[in-house]
This record gives C-alpha cells, structure tokens and sequence, in this order.
C-alpha cells in the first residue's frame, strides 16, 4: 500500500472537489442574500445552497479518509478534527482542519436554526467566508497540485468571484419587498398566486 497512488490521487481530487463546492456554495449564499434577479425564487436558491454545503461536508470527509488510508504522509483519524498533529506543513494544514470543522458546524447549524434562533444562526453562518479564506490558504500551501497552472487559475478564479460578489452584494441596493395583498392585510392568506420574494430568508 506504501507505493499505492491511489488514495493519494483520492485525496487530492477530493480536496480540489469540496473547495469548487465550497465556492458555490459561498457564491450561492450571497446570489441568495442580495437577490440580484427577480425571477430567482429564494426557495429554490436555500436548496441549492444547503445541496452544494452537504457536497462539500462529504469530499471534505473524503479527503480526510484518503489522507488517513494514504500513507505519503502520517495522518491519524484524530489529526482530522485537532488542528496541529500532522506534521506536514503544519500551519496550512492545521488551518485546513479548522476549515472543515466549521464545515461541519455551519451544515449542522441548518438543522438547529429554530432552536439557536434567527440571529444567532445568521452570526454563525458568517463564518463560512472565514471557512473559504482558511481553505484557499490551506490548499495554496499545503496542496501538491497549487503549483499547476491549472490548480492555481481555479484559486486565483474563485477569489475574483467570491471578492467580486461580495463587493456587489454590499454595493447593490436591497430587494423591494413584495407588496402585500388587501387579503393579507386582513389576515387572511391568499389561495392563489405566487409566493412573495421575501417571504423565504436565508443567510
């Protein structure tokens, strides 16, 4: 197994897999939060975004396990959730540890957003562009595959993307909210037409 490429090539594909994934699913949230067309229905955007974050859980998971059964270098089951015990470039690689956990919350923090409340739960989920700086930084210098043109224009992309959707998202105006029917304004809902835009929130 020692000379085996295989899980070696695993983990490295699934690496680059859950940072596209984790691109998308940032990208997603903020096309979600500053809602740049009027047609998109924000429903359809919180299923895409919650699809794209468990994508990314899983090839985080992938990666880790590959490293784990790989044997270029030593890593230890416990070493995927504890930042600092591999000894492979142990900054980036500690920071791509903290990456996925905050994966790991944020998909779970979906589940529980009643209990922990609105607020708290959009204060959190703040944090998954913490999680894209951290896993830039990690697979910039810690991936073997960073030095490719390839690797390198799909980082240096995903910056320009994520940077420029979030300069939009601050600079565009916000979304008219959806006039309200006289039927609603009597308490009374509506029993044909279409969902209101705002009627569906998402971080």
């Amino acid at each position: 197994m020692r000379n085996d490429p295989t899980f070696w090539l695993l983990a490295r594909a699934s690496g680059l897999l859950a940072y596209v994934a984790l691109v998308a699913t940032v990208l997603a949230g903020l096309v979600l939060r500053a809602r740049p067309f009027a047609r998109l229905r924000p429903a359809a955007v919180t299923g895409v975004h919650r699809f794209l974050s468990l994508v990314g859980l899983l090839a985080f998971a992938a990666h880790g396990v590959a490293l784990v059964l790989d044997r270029t270098v030593e890593v230890t089951p416990l070493a995927l959730f504890v930042p600092g015990l591999i000894d492979y470039r142990p900054l980036p690689t500690a920071l791509g540890v903290v990456a996925a956990d905050l994966c790991v919350v944020l998909v779970a923090s979906f589940r529980l957003r009643r209990r922990i409340g609105t607020t708290a739960w959009r204060r959190l989920h703040r944090s998954a562009y913490l999680v894209f700086v951290l896993a830039t930084v990690h697979g910039l210098e810690a991936g073997t595959d960073s030095g490719r043109p390839g690797a390198l224009a799909l980082y240096l992309v995903a910056v320009g993307l994520v940077s420029g959707a979030g300069v939009w998202r601050v600079l565009a105006p916000p979304a008219r909210p959806a006039k309200r029917r006289p039927d609603d304004a009597r308490g009374r809902t509506p029993t044909v037409g279409p969902t209101p835009v705002g009627s569906v929130r998402e971080a």
